[in-house]
């Protein structure tokens, strides 16, 4: 029997391969342990983690994302991107705009992808845009205070300094591996480029994206234990409606954009606050798709909607298949998904090498929104976690997920992809280990 299986296989293989997925998804999904306590719980996990990424995440940081990433593939000066972050850019200065962009953006692992793309498709250079990858989520300023104020000052200097260091080294690391391919890319950039940068100056296009920076980071800001942090969070709204203002101005007098349907649409979207103001998340929705149709009506700006709904297409189903995955292996912060939290501590309770590796990994692997990591390490240290293990996994945790590593693959392929997922992990488990040990 065995040997006319392999008989048939050969004869044609293509339709034996076929047979075999086959078999392999029925037996996986004959033997799932259906019905059994932690398999449900792990199942509705998944849904609940997908659930709250969709409410929190999506609408407030993906979606204005993809409207930052898809304005950077249309109006961001070519010439500026390559002059400043391009392969042949000065590396100390590309990097340095790199990482002090992605500094200010304070995202989360998943929210920075749409932004490394735009930038990247642009024409910069793989060191920069992957010190830009890594830094938006790790290094942002918000995270750095709000971990030094909860787990102690030592530790948040420590995940500060060793995350800039992260980024250049990362990045550069990234450069050199890959600079011959980086070369023929940059001729191939040049080649195409013909010139059709916008007409506006650079100090309008920076405000412009500076308004549109300024409305994502204000949108998500987080509730913190601190009274400057709380105070701005108490005004969020006001300064992110200020900040849409001042864009849709922007627009009609730069963009030279109709008065007409931004008014109609600003009027819509203050009515929707006022008969709604428990649900900013909905007028705030109205108002991106109402840029986006606006701009597809204008042959002008058609391309800023097309290049947006191009990064939705690519980059949406990936990061909730990933949320769904990551839910099911290790639940939401404080609930447990298929692997047992008790296994997770056992396995980060000491400073050891194997410690901080595991924890390193387990970082890359889990997702953490913005500012999520702080409680989930506190919680962790509190169970017995070795400082160094928690250091690695807030040095790899906020820069790395799942669906952070599924999407990054379809950017920049599966080997690049490995290499700098492999370079955070190692890097992170020697600080740690060196942090844990010393410290």
């Amino acid at each position: 029997m065995y040997a006319q299986l392999l008989a048939l296989y050969r004869a044609n293989p293509k339709e034996g391969k076929v047979l075999a997925f086959m078999i392999a998804v029925f037996l996986l999904i004959y033997f799932l342990p259906a019905g059994t306590e932690r398999f449900d719980n792990a199942i509705l996990e998944a849904f609940r983690l997908t659930n709250w990424y969709a409410r929190e995440h999506v609408i407030l940081c993906l979606l204005p994302a993809f409207l930052i990433a898809g304005a950077m593939a249309t109006y961001l000066s070519q010439g500026a991107v390559m002059r400043y972050l391009g392969p042949d850019a000065s590396k100390p200065v590309a990097f340095s705009v790199a990482s002090v962009s992605g500094t200010l953006l304070a995202v989360c692992s998943c929210t920075v992808l749409p932004l490394f793309g735009g930038i990247y498709k642009r024409g910069a250079g793989l060191g920069a845009a992957i010190a830009f990858l890594y830094s938006g989520p790790a290094i942002n300023v918000m995270a750095v205070v709000v971990t030094a104020k909860v787990l102690g000052a030592e530790i948040g200097i420590a995940r500060a300094m060793g995350a800039i260091v992260f980024a250049l080294v990362i990045g550069t690391i990234m450069h050199v591996i890959y600079r011959k391919e980086e070369a023929l890319r940059s001729i191939t950039n040049k080649r195409g480029f013909t010139g059709g940068d916008s007409e506006k100056s650079m100090a309008i296009v920076a405000l412009f994206f500076g308004l549109m920076v300024g409305i994502l980071v204000f949108a998500n800001w987080a509730a913190a234990d601190s009274e400057f942090w709380m105070q701005i969070y108490a005004w969020k709204w006001h300064i992110t409606s200020l900040l849409s203002l001042a864009l849709a101005v922007l627009l009609i007098l730069k963009w030279q954009w109709p008065v007409l349907p931004l008014l109609i649409l600003t009027c819509v979207i203050v009515l929707f606050a006022i008969i709604v103001p428990v649900t900013p998340e909905l007028p705030f929705v109205i108002g991106i798709g109402g840029l986006m149709l606006i701009s597809s009506l204008r042959d002008q700006d058609r391309e800023w909607a097309i290049q947006s709904w191009d990064f939705v297409k690519q980059i949406t189903p990936l990061l909730l298949a990933g949320v769904f995955v990551a839910g099911f292996a290790l639940g939401r912060p404080g609930h447990e998904g298929i692997i047992p939290s008790e296994w997770v501590v056992a396995a980060v309770g000491d400073n050891t090498l194997t410690s901080t590796i595991l924890a390193s990994l387990l970082g890359a692997l889990m997702y953490f929104s913005t500012l999520t990591e702080v409680p989930i390490v506190e919680a962790l240290l509190g169970a017995g976690m070795g400082k160094g293990p928690a250091l690695a996994l807030l040095l790899a945790g906020p820069a790395l997920s799942l669906p952070n590593m599924l999407v990054i693959r379809t950017i920049l392929g599966t080997e690049k992809t490995l290499v700098y997922c492999a370079l955070v992990v190692v890097m992170a488990t020697i600080t740690g280990f060196f942090y844990g040990n010393v410290f």
